[in-house]
């Protein structure tokens, strides 16, 4: 286990376990409620988090509590880290703390360079990652769409035939996305992981998440997930096998989602992308804007 932070005076930690997952989430729920208004982490992204292939949650999490014993702070650090500090104990030292404790624990295991996403609207976090050095990597973009009309569907690509995802797809979609990342992701999900992050997670919604396929052969794919509370659509993944790109199949594949969330009584539909995908032209001709962004930022290690 690796050393803690740096506590401000009256702060103690140690390392999460699965059992903390609730715990964290809430946390993580007020963090996003100070800053978006909303709670857009669900627990099993939580869970997730924890079950990282290569993560150890006794050596790479860190939860902080505060003089009361409330929870402050939590992070993570597995090639990419996470730090999120309730808005009550801001401005305590709790952020620069673990920050600095996530890159010691990248060093220790011999990381070559550490990766965090900041939201564009949290300035002060913004300012701190670049006081230790961290360079913007890629810009990532929410996008939205309101769905007051039902949307229409473009005529099919010549030979392509469009279906909800069904169970027993999972295997195959799962290596046409990661072929499709291939191009710009640091590394392949394993399906383990992969299906934590998108199919196994509790508001995943099949009939919002379209296939496409020319003959027999799997070419595209949109998963979604509901969020029935806030009374939007999320697509989660979009993508396209190469050799088939450039046909309008995405377009094809995000008007069924759109229309199935607007059947559902969704009033909208959310996705992220990032500047290293090259998408943002698609999705705002399909008729979604930006409306906030965050910084993917990177920096490069050396082993103590």
């Amino acid at each position: 286990m690796h050393e803690q932070p740096s506590w401000p005076a009256g702060y103690t930690g140690r390392a999460a376990t699965h059992e903390d997952v609730p715990a964290i989430h809430r946390l993580v729920a007020e963090c996003e409620r100070a800053l978006y208004g909303r709670v857009e982490t669900d627990p099993d992204v939580i869970a997730a988090e924890l079950a990282r292939p290569g993560l150890d949650p006794a050596r790479d999490t860190m939860l902080g509590y505060g003089p009361s014993g409330e929870l402050a702070a939590r992070a993570w650090v597995n090639r990419r880290s996470a730090v999120d500090v309730h808005p009550d104990h801001r401005g305590r030292g709790l952020g620069g703390a673990l920050l600095d404790w996530t890159e010691r624990c990248a060093r220790h295991s011999g990381t070559p360079r550490l990766v965090q996403t900041v939201p564009g609207a949290d300035q002060a976090a913004n300012a701190l990652i670049r006081s230790r050095g961290f360079a913007p990597k890629v810009t990532a973009w929410l996008l939205a769409i309101e769905l007051a009309e039902e949307p229409q569907l473009p005529e099919p690509p010549a030979g392509i035939t469009v279906r909800p995802f069904a169970p027993g797809d999972g295997v195959a979609v799962h290596h046409m996305v990661e072929d499709a990342f291939d191009e710009w992701q640091q590394r392949r999900k394993p399906y383990g992981e992969w299906v934590r992050l998108t199919i196994d997670r509790a508001r995943f919604v099949p009939a919002m998440s379209p296939v496409a396929f020319a003959g027999d052969e799997l070419v595209g794919a949109v998963l979604s997930l509901d969020d029935p509370a806030a009374g939007m659509g999320y697509v989660e993944r979009v993508a396209v096998r190469r050799d088939h790109r450039d046909r309008g199949i995405a377009r094809l594949l995000l008007r069924y989602a759109f229309r199935g969330f607007h059947q559902a009584g969704r009033r909208g539909c959310t996705l992220w992308t990032h500047s290293d995908t090259r998408a943002l032209g698609l999705y705002e001709r399909v008729g979604m804007s930006v409306r906030r962004s965050s910084t993917v930022y990177q920096k490069e290690l050396s082993a103590l």
